[in-house]
C-alpha cells in the first residue's frame, strides 16, 4: 500500500507539476479569455441577472430542468469540501499566496466554464428515455472529427465515471460523517446509513429530483456560510487590508506553511492554488457542461453565461471568504492536527472570530462550519452522481444507469465509515485525468465557441432572452 501511495504521489506531482496541467489550464483559460475578449468580466452583470434574477422558462423548450436548477446542480457539485477544507489546506500548505492563484484559476476559469457550458448545450443529445445528455464526452466526439474526438470523448467518460466515486463520493460522504459525529453522539455507521438513504432517494429520482433539491438547499447554505464569514471579517476588519496585501506579496515570494517566511516557495503556492482551485470550481474539468446540457434552453450562449457565474460564486465569493477568515484570524499558522485538517482550521477560525464578538458565540462558529461542510458535501454527492451517470450513458447507454446509481449509493455508506486519508491524493489525480482531454478539446473547438458567441452578441436585441428565443425557434 505504501508503494502504491508513493507511486500515486509521483503521478500527482507530475500531473499537477509545472510542465503538465498547471500550464495547460493557464494557457487554455488565457487563450479563451483573449478569444472571447474578457467576456467573463464585461458580461458578468448580465450573466448574474440571468442566473439569479430572471428565472422565466419556456416550458416548450427541450431540457430536463430550469437554467437556475442547472446552475444549482453545478454549484451543488462544486461548492463542497473543496471550498472549506480544500481552500484551508491550500493556505496551510502553500501559504496565503495560494489564494491569489485560486483567484487566477477562478477568473480565467470563468471563460473556461463558459466555453464548456456552451459546447455542452450545442452538442447535447437526447437519450433513450428522452433526457438530455451532454458534456465533454459529447462535444469531443461530435465536435472533433475522426478518431481523435472519439478517443478523447471516451477517455473523459471513463475518467469521469471513475472519478465520481472519489471526488464526488468518498471524500464527500467521509466529510459528512466526520462533521456530524464531531457535533453529535451518533456513530459513523448511523450517519452513513442516514446519508445513504436520504441521498439514495434523491439520486434514484434522477436529474429532476437532484435539480429540485439543489435549487432549494444550495443557495440557503451558501448565504448562511458566507454570512458567518462576513461577521468574522467585520469583527477583524482592521486585519482585512493587511491580509490582502499578504496574499498578493506571498503569491510571488512564497512562505512557510507553518507561520515562517522561509520555506514553501512560489511553486508550492501556485501548485496549491491551481490544484485546490480546480478541485473547488471544476473549471477545466468539463463537468459544468454536463449540468448545462440538462437546462431548458435554445441558446447555448445564454446558458453558458449562467453557468460561468457558478465559478464566480464558488471561487471569487465562497473560497475567498474561507481564506480571508483563516488569514485574518491567524488560523493559517496553526500546527499539528489543525494544519492537516482543513475543515478544523476553518472551524477554528470562524469560532475564534465569533468568539471575539461574544465568547458565547464561539461554539456557534464550530457548529456553523460543521453543518456547512456536511450540507455542501451532501449536495456535492448529488451533483456528481448525475455527472457519473451521464458518463455511463455515453459509454453504455441507459441500461447501466440503475446499476451505476446503486453502486454509487453503496459507496456513500462505505465512504462514511472508512478511513480515507489518501482519497485527496487520488482525487487530485482523477481531476487531472479528466481535465486533460477536455482542455485539449476546448482548444480544438475554440473556433466554434467564438463563432457562436459572436453570432449571439451581434443580434441587436441580445439582452432580451425572449426575442432571441423567438428568432432561434423559427
Amino acid at each position: 500500500m505504501d508503494q502504491l501511495l508513493e507511486m500515486a504521489s509521483i503521478v500527482s506531482s507530475i500531473i499537477w507539476g509545472p510542465f503538465v496541467l498547471i500550464p495547460l489550464l493557464f494557457v487554455v483559460g488565457m487563450f479563451l479569455t483573449v478569444r472571447l475578449r474578457l467576456l467573463q468580466l464585461f458580461r458578468l452583470p448580465h450573466a448574474l441577472w440571468l442566473a439569479l434574477v430572471r428565472r422565466k422558462e419556456d416550458p416548450s423548450v427541450e431540457g430536463d430542468i430550469s437554467h437556475y436548477q442547472a446552475l444549482s446542480t453545478a454549484l451543488a457539485a462544486t461548492v463542497g469540501v473543496g471550498n472549506i477544507a480544500g481552500a484551508a489546506l491550500a493556505i496551510g500548505v502553500g501559504g496565503p499566496g495560494a489564494l491569489f492563484w485560486m483567484w487566477v484559476v477562478g477568473l480565467i476559469g470563468m471563460a473556461t466554464k463558459y466555453s464548456e457550458a456552451l459546447l455542452g448545450v450545442k452538442f447535447r443529445r437526447t437519450d433513450a428515455k428522452g433526457e438530455q445528455s451532454g458534456g465533454p464526452m459529447y462535444y469531443l466526439k461530435h465536435g472533433i472529427r475522426g478518431g481523435l474526438g472519439t478517443t478523447l470523448g471516451v477517455a473523459f467518460a471513463v475518467f469521469g465515471a471513475i472519478a465520481a466515486f472519489g471526488i464526488g463520493n468518498g471524500t464527500q460522504s467521509n466529510a459528512v460523517s466526520d462533521q456530524i459525529t464531531n457535533i453529535t453522539p451518533l456513530a459513523p455507521w448511523m450517519v452513513g446509513l442516514a446519508l445513504t438513504v436520504i441521498a439514495g432517494a434523491v439520486i434514484l429520482g434522477g436529474i429532476k429530483s437532484i435539480g429540485r433539491v439543489a435549487s432549494g438547499l444550495v443557495p440557503i447554505m451558501i448565504v448562511l456560510y458566507v454570512g458567518a464569514c462576513l461577521v468574522v471579517l467585520a469583527v477583524n476588519w482592521a486585519a482585512i487590508l493587511p491580509a490582502l496585501q499578504l496574499v498578493v506579496t506571498d503569491a510571488f515570494t512564497g512562505t512557510s506553511a507553518a507561520g515562517g517566511f522561509a520555506g514553501a516557495g512560489i511553486m508550492l503556492a501556485i501548485q496549491q492554488g491551481f490544484s485546490r482551485g480546480i478541485f473547488s470550481n471544476e473549471s477545466g474539468l468539463g463537468t459544468g457542461g454536463i449540468a448545462a446540457a440538462a437546462a431548458k434552453t435554445r441558446q447555448p450562449v445564454r446558458q453558458a453565461m449562467v453557468s460561468m457565474t457558478q465559478t464566480f460564486i464558488d471561487t471569487i465569493i465562497v473560497v475567498t471568504m474561507t481564506c480571508l477568515v483563516i488569514i485574518t484570524t491567524g488560523a493559517w499558522q496553526a500546527s499539528g492536527e489543525e494544519r492537516e485538517d482543513g475543515s478544523l482550521m476553518t472551524s477554528s477560525a470562524v469560532a475564534e472570530g465569533l468568539g471575539n464578538l461574544s465568547p458565547g458565540l464561539a461554539p456557534v462558529g464550530t457548529y456553523i462550519v460543521a453543518v456547512a461542510v456536511a450540507v455542501f458535501a451532501f449536495t456535492t454527492l448529488l451533483g456528481w452522481a448525475y455527472y457519473g451517470e451521464r458518463c455511463i450513458v455515453f459509454l453504455a447507454g441507459r441500461k447501466l444507469v440503475t446499476p451505476y446509481r446503486l453502486v454509487f449509493i453503496a459507496v456513500i455508506f462505505i465512504g462514511s465509515i472508512a478511513s480515507l486519508d489518501s482519497v485527496w491524493l487520488f482525487s487530485d489525480i482523477a481531476n487531472g485525468l479528466m481535465a486533460l482531454p477536455n482542455l485539449i478539446g476546448l482548444l480544438l473547438l475554440s473556433p466554434v465557441i467564438v463563432a457562436e458567441t459572436r453570432r449571439f452578441f451581434e443580434h441587436p436585441d441580445w439582452r432580451n432572452p425572449d426575442a432571441i428565443m423567438e428568432d432561434v425557434s423559427k
